[in-house]
């Protein structure tokens, strides 16, 4: 019987002596709870619609649930309108004019939301001022048209975003490939104050966001291939509580359903990446950004003491 003792000891011990350090090593329970989360809110005050019925080329504006408020996305009112509801961040898209300047639009062509046609690069800046945004939306497959002639001249540039609001945090989302768009968006971002540039984060493809960083080690970056070969590492190391240097000043997009795999999660690991300047936002469902917290009830599923960011496409219904 003692030999038996011995030998359990002796094969399981250890194993209960790691599993423990494990446990310590990233267990929440002895971070205090925090202040409470911030939210990202997805292009401002926007039209919401059935986000798993679409596709990355799907017509958005033509099936918008019926509104229940009259903001258009990606506008200056829109933006205005988040941060009043108590968005701590907005996100907007952006693409490259003809004339070399950023619009703040997102779909890959203007005929789906806008009375044009064509792409953004096609057009000046002050050719696209001239186009209706809220002329494609429609909630009952194109009987009404509720924002048409609503939307004209409301199609920002970068510029007018910045300027209108000097103070306040954005994510702003590179939406064309390469890297023109990118190098566009720096001209911008170069000529911040290091306080303001630390407000901003971008995401967008793989080449646009590895021109970024090497233009700048401290802006909050993302893109796909980037988080998901950071993340790949902290998971095979990220028990030791060390953070692998690619996930130093990174935007991390994390469906709630497989963020709380990851070591520490949830109060331990917002605690890792706050010390290397990352940010954690998350998402719902399996997402890529579109899911979101949008309702009052979603937000039981936050975890208690939860730190870091969330994402909504709804800043009016859960906005703080």
């Amino acid at each position: 019987m003692k030999r038996q003792l011995e030998s359990f000891l002796k094969i399981f011990l250890p194993i209960a002596i790691v599993v423990s350090l494990l446990w310590l090593n990233n267990t929440s329970f002895f971070i205090p709870p925090s202040g409470g989360f911030h939210v990202v809110a997805h292009r401002g005050l926007a039209q919401t619609f059935d986000v798993s019925a679409a596709a990355w080329d799907t017509n958005t504006a033509a099936m918008i649930y019926k509104p229940e408020h009259s903001s258009l996305e990606n506008t200056i009112s829109s933006m205005q309108a988040a941060f009043d509801y108590g968005a701590d961040v907005v996100e907007f898209d952006v693409r490259l004019t003809k004339d070399g300047k950023l619009a703040v639009f997102h779909d890959f062509t203007l005929e789906y939301r806008t009375d044009g046609d064509g792409s953004v690069g096609e057009y000046t800046m002050d050719e696209l001022k001239l186009l209706d945004v809220g002329y494609g939306y429609t909630a009952d497959n194109g009987l009404t048209y509720p924002f048409r002639g609503e939307g004209i001249g409301l199609m920002p540039s970068i510029d007018e975003v910045f300027a209108s609001f000097p103070d306040d945090e954005f994510l702003i989302h590179v939406k064309d490939d390469g890297i023109e768009a990118s190098i566009a968006l720096w001209s911008y971002l170069s000529e911040m104050t290091a306080e303001r540039l630390a407000q901003i984060s971008v995401y967008g493809g793989k080449e646009g966001m590895k021109y970024l960083r090497s233009r700048s080690r401290s802006l909050r970056l993302m893109s796909e291939d980037m988080m998901r070969s950071a993340l790949i590492k902290y998971i095979l190391v990220g028990f030791t509580g060390y953070t692998p240097r690619g996930l130093r000043n990174m935007q991390l997009h994390l469906p709630l359903r497989y963020a709380r795999f990851l070591w520490g999660w949830p109060n331990r690991f917002t605690e890792r990446m706050d010390k290397v300047g990352a940010r954690v936002v998350i998402t719902a469902g399996a997402g890529r950004g579109a899911g979101g917290v949008g309702t009052l009830e979603s937000l039981e599923s936050i975890p208690f003491g939860y730190g870091g960011y969330i994402w909504t496409n709804r800043i009016d219904r859960i906005g703080q």
